[in-house]
């Protein structure tokens, strides 16, 4: 029989990639840890870590027991829900989204689902998708809405097996400029042409992104702004201190005196969706999902995040 406390100690071990630092997360001995580890893997009859003066790392078999053990932790936190709505007669639901998705699609959903499920508790959490999509697997939230670029979803350590991804919404991004910018007036632009460019950004992974796109064309993109906001960033614009990249439904509320030119001839995109834990959805998951998904249709129907001159 397989310990879930030492599962637990395992999944924390892999989050924080050493004894010493996962003992301090668990308010435990760094040797009760290993320990734990240890008698976890004598159960299995394998190795599970392997330790190293630079930390410890996973075999094959520790990644397969830290996906279950997210497993399990995510099924003993739907128990728990499910005991609590018994308790309180009130369904309870955690959300988390990342700020530019949330504000444009979340509202609108959650009012379907109020609307559908009157009386559920919500808890909103914000996040990036890095740090949402672990607590999507662990059963600390619901449901995260979240994104990627081109590359795989950010699902942290472990097999992703236990996440169920449902796409709702493409978002290009767009170079924004100032209004009267040489090139404000073209129908898109290759970031190639804008080697010369000041940039303000709002988002780190919008920098990552650039600065692998302009190493492929041979520059290196002068950053004057790096924000954790979008609407800073177009302010910044406006502002005259650089042009940016920013996604579509970043673009509002529009700010006078910039302009919104695509990217072409096949630009970057985020890939916005709904991650949730592989099991059957409770009703007001998906609830909440297809009102998502039909606020993603709204947007891109009314035209509410496009694009143009401010």
């Amino acid at each position: 029989m397989i310990d879930v406390q030492r599962l637990r100690v395992l999944r924390t071990v892999a989050e924080h990639g050493s004894f010493n630092r996962a003992a301090v997360a668990l308010r435990l001995t760094p040797s009760a840890v290993s320990q734990h580890v240890a008698a976890l893997e004598r159960s299995l009859g394998t190795q599970v870590v392997v330790r190293s003066t630079r930390g410890v790392t996973l075999t094959q078999a520790g990644r397969i027991m830290v996906g279950a053990a997210e497993s399990v932790a995510a099924e003993l936190e739907h128990a728990q829900q499910q005991v609590d709505q018994l308790a309180t007669g009130a369904a309870q639901l955690t959300v988390a989204t990342f700020t530019s998705g949330g504000r444009l699609l979340l509202p609108g959903a959650l009012d379907r689902l109020m609307t559908a499920h009157p009386g559920t508790v919500l808890h909103i959490r914000e996040g990036e998708p890095e740090s949402t999509l672990p607590l999507v697997r662990q059963g600390a939230v619901d449901l995260a809405l979240a994104y990627h670029f081109d590359g795989p979803l950010p699902l942290g350590p472990g097999p992703n097996s236990g996440l169920a991804w449902a796409p709702i919404l493409d978002d290009p991004l767009h170079v924004v400029l100032p209004r009267d910018h040489p090139l404000a007036g073209r129908d898109a632009l290759d970031l190639a042409e804008l080697a010369a460019e000041p940039w303000v950004l709002g988002c780190h992974k919008t920098e990552a992104y650039l600065r692998r796109y302009a190493e492929r064309a041979g520059f290196t993109p002068d950053v004057r702004g790096t924000t954790t906001d979008y609407f800073f960033a177009r302010s910044l614009v406006a502002a005259g201190v650089g042009i940016s990249l920013i996604p579509t439904i970043a673009l509002t509320p529009r700010i006078p005196g910039l302009c919104v030119v695509p990217v072409g001839p096949s630009g970057p995109v985020r890939h916005i969706g709904v991650a949730t834990i592989r099991r059957r959805a409770r009703p007001h998951v998906t609830t909440l999902i297809q009102a998502l998904v039909d606020e993603a249709e709204r947007c891109r129907r009314s035209g509410a995040s496009a694009g143009g001159r401010s």
